[in-house]
């Protein structure tokens, strides 16, 4: 998948990264696959980087494959959470916000049992980043996916500042800071 040249079968309307503008791009275009992790890719035509998310995936073809965690049955909601958080990737480089060290926090009330609520605490590797709230919005989505939660919140909080320490051993080793 990673680096595969596909043609788009349809109009996809993408998000411009960093910026998170959107931009359509129309059916006929090359694309090549950067990043295919998830439910979202990261594409780049004419030189600009671009995420792919949901139904638009769908232009890809057979090139690109949505994945879903895997939850062991009977996963307590907060181990849910953690691995459906592991499913949301920074569209720049192929690590979870998990793995960065974005999830600051995770406070789940399950007292009753179809009434769950979610409260994440999220930052950003930098206050600016364009894609923070497309980044706060799929794990929003996402957590939405756990049977019973009524309420997600992800709040995105800057204290501390994100600095690489955050980030998992794993995540260092993908980036080449290892």
């Amino acid at each position: 998948m990673r680096g595969q040249q596909v043609v788009l079968t349809q109009d996809c309307d993408v998000l411009m990264v960093p910026s998170g503008m959107p931009v359509l791009l129309p059916q006929g275009t090359k694309v090549v696959i950067t990043q295919a992790l998830g439910d979202s890719c990261s594409i780049v035509s004419g030189g600009q980087l671009f995420r792919v998310d949901g139904v638009q995936t769908e232009a890809l073809g057979d090139a690109f494959i949505s994945k879903k965690p895997d939850i062991p049955e009977g996963a307590d909601v907060e181990a849910q959470v953690w691995a459906w958080l592991k499913t949301v990737y920074d569209p720049e480089i192929p690590v979870s916000i998990v793995e960065l060290g974005l999830i600051y926090g995770v406070v789940v009330d399950d007292e009753k049992p179809k009434a769950v609520s979610i409260h994440v605490m999220m930052t950003l590797t930098s206050a600016g980043c364009g894609m923070g709230p497309v980044l706060q919005e799929e794990a929003t989505r996402k957590l939405y996916e756990i049977e019973g939660v009524k309420s997600v919140q992800v709040e995105l909080v800057f204290d501390p500042p994100w600095t690489q320490a955050h980030m998992t051993d794993a995540a260092k080793l993908t980036l080449g800071l290892l």
